[in-house]
């Protein structure tokens, strides 16, 4: 078992070099890499001092931290299982706003990620030319223009119409995109309601509460999208999920699982 627990803590350090060299050192939670390095060293040397000396380490010690690790892995691999079947299991069905979730933009330029969401969402918008997509992120630090300027810059470049696109360029984080895209969908039904001379508010909430929409993000981001959309009143939800980037998919898929505990807890999701 000790040899595992080396051979794991070399894999995670041997990653994040990886990564600070694919994408730099600042990417966002790269740190839980060296982390895991060091937690994984600790319970080996703890593990080897343990087969030496069995009579000096307390009984509650071993079972604490034995019970600990098995609970942290079943979480994590629930977790993962979760965000997993919500990848799979994502739907094409045609929907009639797609919120498609803004990803990091650096300078004016797409990341792997995002450019990535945005083939996913050419080609759906050209499979469901009815559909509206709603392009959701805001400028944060590093970048010239806000995600959804980016966005809609690349789509218009690839052929979408302007009348197929609406931009959110408010939120930074997967909460702010739901709820102000939402606000955005609300609005556009509203204008299409006054368009049509359906001024009647009950008549226009009903429409309103029963449009189709569905979330376009990254394969690991699909279930806790879902899940923030569904905690914001938007039960029709669906799923539409673009390939992640190949070199920081596992790290992102790690990162999702605190992500998803993090928002659980704080009653985000």
């Amino acid at each position: 078992m000790t040899w595992i627990l080396e051979g794991a803590a070399i894999l995670c350090l041997l990653y994040y070099g990886v990564i600070a060299l694919y994408s730099g050192l600042s990417t966002s939670f790269a740190l839980i890499w060296p982390t895991m390095a060091i937690f994984f060293v600790l319970l080996a040397a703890g593990l080897h001092y343990y087969h030496r000396h069995p009579q000096s380490v307390p009984q509650w010690l071993v079972v604490s931290t034995a019970t600990f690790c098995t609970a942290c892995l079943v979480i994590f691999v629930a977790v993962e299982l979760l965000i997993g079947w919500s990848a799979v299991t994502s739907t094409r069905r045609a929907a009639e706003y797609v919120i498609v979730l803004g990803a990091k933009v650096r300078g004016s330029e797409l990341s792997n990620s995002l450019k990535k969401r945005l083939d996913k969402a050419l080609e759906y918008a050209e499979n469901n030319p009815n559909t509206v997509l709603v392009l959701s992120g805001g400028k944060r630090e590093g970048e010239d223009i806000s995600e959804a300027e980016a966005m809609y810059d690349y789509l218009q470049y690839n052929g979408i119409p302007e009348s197929q696109l609406l931009l959110e360029e408010q939120s930074v984080n997967t909460v702010q995109n739901i709820v102000f895209s939402k606000t955005v969908i609300d609005y556009q039904e509203k204008y299409k309601a006054m368009e049509a001379r359906e001024s009647l508010l009950d008549s226009y909430k009903e429409r309103s509460d029963s449009v189709k929409i569905a979330v376009l993000t990254s394969n690991y981001h699909v279930f806790r999208a879902k899940s923030i959309a569904r905690k914001q009143g938007i039960y029709n939800i669906s799923g539409i999920a673009a390939p992640g980037d190949p070199v920081l998919a596992i790290h992102m898929w790690v990162r999702e699982c605190f992500a998803v505990l993090k928002d659980k807890f704080m009653g985000k999701m």
